[in-house]
């Protein structure tokens, strides 16, 4: 592997959509570099049509748990497309406060009973258990499910239910079919998924893979992909100080 290791890096791309501050900013001017950012995977919300299958009305439930954005969105969409308008004794309880702060986009925040963690379920206990006997609970998901809180939910005895409103698929790259990378940059196992549904011929070569979690170094693992760059906290807390330290050899 060592060949691989010392071929220099020119071009790189980024299985995800580009956020509003680069994090590789700085790389790609000390090294001259050409960095894309490319989402591999998608979210796509349900028709109303599909959602009435669960055969689920929102009304029908006393308190909503959200544990993103994304889900608060999915959820305002379908009750919009059912004609339902939730009642103002709804309560709503929300993983962080930056996603109690974006309900005010749907709901009118003084009438209605929002309570928020710091970042995950366990945050929401105490509030929780206080009201686990009077409430009924519905979780606006997507197909992947939210693993942490189902499980709090169901070792708690809550009377809960989930919603899925959303699913997160495998985006359309047929357009990169003959576009090659130095470097390709996967934080999901589901980036890995998308990379060999579109195609699934695909032979790593030359290609150098950075990867981030141990999920995704596995679902490399299983394609028999080897794993070039890779964050390893604490002493290289993040893909930028990974990245940042391989090109000092690869582009010497």
């Amino acid at each position: 592997m060592a060949p691989k290791a010392l071929k220099p890096v020119r071009t790189i791309l980024v299985s995800q959509r580009e956020p509003e501050r680069n994090p590789f900013a700085r790389l790609e001017k000390k090294y001259d570099l050409q960095i894309d950012w490319r989402p591999f995977i998608e979210v796509k919300g349900l028709t109303e049509k599909d959602f009435r299958k669960e055969r689920i009305r929102p009304d029908e439930f006393s308190a909503i748990i959200f544990t993103s954005k994304l889900a608060i969105e999915h959820f305002f969409r379908i009750c919009k497309a059912m004609r339902i308008e939730m009642s103002q004794d709804t309560k709503y309880y929300c993983m962080t406060e930056a996603i109690a702060n974006y309900l005010q986009k749907f709901i009118i925040y003084r009438k209605r009973k929002v309570f928020f963690g710091q970042r995950t379920i366990q945050d929401l206990a105490p509030t929780l258990k206080k009201h686990r006997s009077k409430e009924k609970f519905l979780l606006p998901t997507g197909n992947l499910g939210s693993e942490f809180v189902s499980a709090y939910l169901d070792e708690n005895k809550f009377d809960w239910t989930p919603a899925i409103m959303y699913q997160t698929v495998s985006a359309d790259l047929s357009d990169l079919e003959n576009v090659f990378y130095d470097v390709l940059i996967f934080y999901s196992p589901l980036g890995i998924n998308s990379l060999y549904e579109n195609f699934p011929t695909f032979e790593q070569k030359a290609t150098r893979l950075a990867v981030a979690g141990r999920k995704t170094t596995k679902a490399c693992e299983e394609h028999g992909l080897v794993v070039d760059i890779s964050p390893l906290p604490p002493k290289v807390p993040s893909m930028e100080m990974a990245l940042d330290n391989y090109l000092k050899e690869s582009n010497a």
